[in-house]
């Protein structure tokens, strides 16, 4: 069962996931070589909290913190500890809060310091391919058209997709229906209808698609130990264009300042 908001719920959930893409600048802001990922959690938290918001992860499932940080060949889930970020790393933030009920749910992948050509690039495509599946999150098309605009893209730049991990529905719930896979078929999948609201989110690997949980039951990694790149909007479904409820403006503004 897909549940379509009205356009006053939709008004709603740009309003959380606002506070998302603030947070993140906020994380932004901070990011260094030399800081931990648990430092950067207690930053979110409190900015959080200080604008009415609840962290939306802190709890679920049982997950202990605000943010799920990911680094490197981290895929996604990642807790935030004592590890302290090093030049040339990559850092996948993913942030989710509750405001007045809804839920907004965003993730961002960072470069510490300089990176790597090779880890330019992975970001880059990463990023490209999420916009790619936005382009097609519009009434009348299917969540299948999304995947595969995704998989396009990704699989261009010599990248592989991973399998187990998906997109999602979002609203007074963080995971609701459809599932938004990151590869498959045009034309497939559920019927994209005004006012469903989606999180798009490609984990989207340099090396092997494969993944495998590690002991904590939370971070997910990939097998080969090669580095991941994790990007997510939520969006709201639309006529002619979708309705992003989701920036990174205010992240690129604090990175272009740097």
């Amino acid at each position: 069962m897909l549940y379509l908001k009205t356009d006053e719920e939709v008004g709603m959930l740009r309003r959380s996931n606002l506070l998302v893409s603030k947070t993140l600048a906020e994380v932004a802001a901070r990011l260094k070589p030399g800081i931990t990922t648990l430092y950067l959690d207690r930053i979110a938290e409190s900015f959080i909290r200080d604008n009415g918001g609840v962290p939306g992860f802190k709890g679920y499932g049982g997950f202990p913190n605000t943010l799920c940080t990911s680094v490197n060949d981290e895929v996604v889930h990642g807790i935030p500890s004592n590890y302290t970020l090093r030049e040339g790393d990559i850092l996948s933030v993913d942030c989710g809060v509750i405001l007045d009920g809804w839920y907004g749910d965003s993730a961002y992948t960072f470069a510490v310091g300089e990176i790597s050509d090779d880890l330019k690039k992975l970001v880059e495509f990463t990023r490209a391919s999420l916009e790619e599946g936005v382009s097609e999150a519009v009434a009348g098309k299917r969540v299948g058209d999304i995947s595969y605009a995704v998989q396009q893209k990704a699989e261009s730049g010599g990248f592989s997709v991973v399998r187990e991990l998906v997109g999602h529905g979002i609203g007074k719930k963080l995971h609701e229906s459809p599932e938004v896979p990151n590869y498959g078929r045009r034309g497939s999948g559920p019927l994209l209808e005004k006012g469903l609201v989606i999180c798009i989110e490609p984990m989207i690997n340099l090396g092997r698609k494969e993944t495998m949980q590690m002991r904590d039951g939370w971070t997910i990694r990939t097998v080969d130990g090669k580095p991941s790149a994790h990007f997510e909007y939520a969006v709201a479904v639309d006529k002619g264009k979708a309705d992003v409820l989701t920036t990174f403006e205010f992240v690129e503004e604090v990175l272009n300042k740097t």
